[in-house]
């Protein structure tokens, strides 16, 4: 029988997929929603590495030209001081990459998830607002108050794109020991998320929270409606877990917020930590490439551990097409 991923594997060694796109397919794959699908399908089909191998050509050239200027510089074919048009072309190079780099975040939250926490006060309605957006009850509900001690987690697929949704301990001082752990841990989830949605039942309720929320993306949201009116000049959505009033429009502005945080998909984005850290180390040789008061030697030798990075995003380490690139720019020894 073939093993788990062999016939992907037979394609790359035999050169019909790179890396990127062999990393596509499998995305493709596991992909949940249509946001992960579409973002598969593009590095699957080949826009991710021709952008890297794209790049990787303006690194070759350019250590052509620093290398045709130190071997060939008695040539007529060879103008003097190649190497100082480079380093613009070095610079705009590296801007390219630094912002590709930050878009790691977005491809990020395509496959992850976009990232939502509820937080609020003991009995503000947050495990039975959880219940309601999944549709099924996966947190216990009690008028206990402290019921919800640990992280639980439920995904969503809201208009194609994948919604993590995490409820949390209620915020309040305990002199309990495990509900203290859930406490930490609701504060320190809450504050790696995307958004935070602050559940409050009363202004006193939100008030008592004001020095646990800062820093947070926050979208207040006035808790159980049915029993209690909205505050005067409460700017945020009311909703009630339990008539299902406002959950709707609850729903829709989560939507909008992880559409706003995604990219556009005719973008070629980084979709794994391998690839940064491989981006991160080719921007540091060009980096050290683009001094122009460096040494040419030195000055080629960065530029070609630069290729050499971008080359092991795509499964290309070739070393010989520099020679190609040389006397393609200039006829040398005609």
């Amino acid at each position: 029988m073939a093993e788990a991923g062999e016939f992907t594997r037979r394609a790359f060694l035999n050169g019909k997929l790179d890396l990127t796109q062999a990393e596509g397919l499998a995305d493709l794959i596991a992909a949940e929603t249509e946001a992960q699908r579409r973002l598969a399908l593009s590095n699957a089909g080949g826009m991710q590495s021709a952008l890297y191998l794209s790049w990787r050509e303006k690194l070759l050239h350019a250590r052509a030209m620093i290398e045709a200027e130190l071997d060939f510089s008695d040539e007529q074919d060879v103008p003097g001081s190649v190497a100082d048009g480079v380093t613009m072309e070095l610079a705009a190079l590296a801007k390219d990459i630094e912002a590709h780099i930050a878009a790691y975040r977005q491809a990020e939250m395509i496959r992850n998830g976009f990232d939502v926490v509820i937080i609020g006060p003991p009995n503000v309605g947050k495990s039975t607002l959880l219940n309601a957006l999944a549709k099924r009850d996966v947190a216990i509900v009690s008028p206990e108050a402290g019921t919800t001690r640990d992280l639980i987690e439920v995904n969503l697929d809201l208009d194609g794109r994948k919604v993590r949704i995490t409820d949390t301990a209620g915020l309040r001082e305990t002199e309990n020991g495990v509900e203290r752990i859930g406490i930490d841990r609701a504060r320190q989830r809450a504050g790696e998320a995307d958004l935070v949605l602050l559940l409050s039942a009363g202004e006193q309720e939100e008030d008592a929270l004001a020095g646990s929320i800062d820093g947070m993306k926050l979208l207040r949201v006035h808790a159980k409606v049915d029993l209690l009116p909205k505050p005067a000049g409460f700017d945020g959505p009311s909703i009630s877990a339990r008539t299902g009033e406002g959950i709707g429009a609850l729903l829709q502005r989560l939507s909008d917020a992880a559409a706003s945080s995604a990219p556009s998909f005719d973008l070629a984005l980084p979709s794994r930590a391998r690839h940064v850290g491989l981006l991160r180390d080719t921007l540091v040789s060009i980096r050290d490439a683009s001094d122009p008061h460096g040494d040419l030697e030195l000055r080629a030798e960065h530029l070609r551990h630069a290729a050499v990075s971008l080359g092991r995003i795509v499964g290309h380490t070739d070393v010989e097409d520099l020679l190609g690139v040389i006397f393609a720019q200039f006829c040398i020894g005609k």
